[in-house]
């Protein structure tokens, strides 16, 4: 709540160049008037509530820039997958293996998955098998963040790369 919205009969002013007191809502508005700034409610809860004498626009710009800045800072988390098949050859493994290594080192995150086709879902063990390989190969640049686990066609395990 702003300047006239303000409800309460009395008010805790806080603020540069303001004496801090409480005050009737009448003369705490004068005050702002004067200083040609915004009675601001902060703490509406409180009794009495407390309102700071600012420059509401500036506030709310400076409020802004400071959400954008933490937005910008915050890291993205980018998700790289990798497929193998059930019955995937030596150089496959060897070539994917390669990828996986430099997308963990980029800082992304790798989901691995064995993608079972048809008849081939009676292969289970070799997917399980191959995703824990990878796992003990990849160890020095990541670590397991869930182990290989079966969602309906697909044996899914997730690494995140090591700091």
């Amino acid at each position: 709540m702003i300047n006239n919205n303000i409800m309460a009969s009395e008010v805790r002013l806080v603020g540069d160049n303001v004496e801090m007191g409480v005050y009737p809502i009448a003369k705490a508005m004068s005050i702002a008037f004067e200083l040609e700034l915004d009675l601001v409610e902060i703490s509406p809860n409180a009794s009495p509530p407390v309102c700071k004498i600012i420059d509401y626009k500036k506030f709310l710009y400076e409020q802004k820039k400071r959400e954008k800045n933490l937005k910008a800072k915050a890291s993205k988390v980018v998700l790289k997958e990798i497929r193998f098949g059930p019955q995937t050859d030596e150089h496959d493994y060897a070539f994917k293996k390669k990828h996986a290594i430099k997308f963990l080192e980029e800082g992304a995150k790798l989901k691995a998955f064995v993608f079972f086709k048809g008849r081939s879902i009676i292969f289970k063990e070799q997917g399980h098998i191959l995703l824990l390989r990878l796992a003990q190969d990849l160890e020095n640049y990541g670590k397991v963040e869930q182990l290989p686990k079966l969602e309906g066609k697909k044996m899914i395990m997730l690494m995140n790369p090591k700091k």
